[in-house]
């Protein structure tokens, strides 16, 4: 399994959007929770994580989510997810994050919904 990277796009107005590849686990989840908490920092309305590259998540990646998760509620901040392969998306739905974060099949999707917050 790849380790996770992560790169910042450009930003989409009030949307930070996040790309993320390969496997997250402690250490991809870490540097999630790391770059959304400095997102939350800078008044955004929203953060968007493109999961295109991504087709694993262990336990602890879920647990640092859900941390990125309440973060973002507590700020009123929207979480979204684009792209989720299939196997990742299951898991959001077991594990809850699907009722709180939002959800999209694709970045366009996403960005176009999100935009209008």
């Amino acid at each position: 399994m790849s380790a996770c990277s992560l790169v910042r796009e450009a930003d989409c107005g009030a949307v930070a959007v996040l790309s993320v590849a390969g496997y997250i686990n402690n250490e991809g989840g870490e540097a999630i929770a790391a770059a959304a908490r400095s997102i939350l920092g800078e008044g955004k309305r929203a953060i968007l994580l493109d999961l295109e590259q991504t087709r694993i998540i262990n336990s602890i990646g879920i647990s640092l989510l859900l941390e990125v998760l309440e973060a973002c509620l507590a700020s009123q901040v929207v979480l979204a997810f684009c792209h989720l392969h299939p196997s990742v998306a299951k898991t959001f739905q077991v594990m809850g994050l699907a009722q709180y974060a939002r959800l999209y099949p694709s970045r366009e999707a996403a960005l176009a919904e999100l935009s209008q917050l």
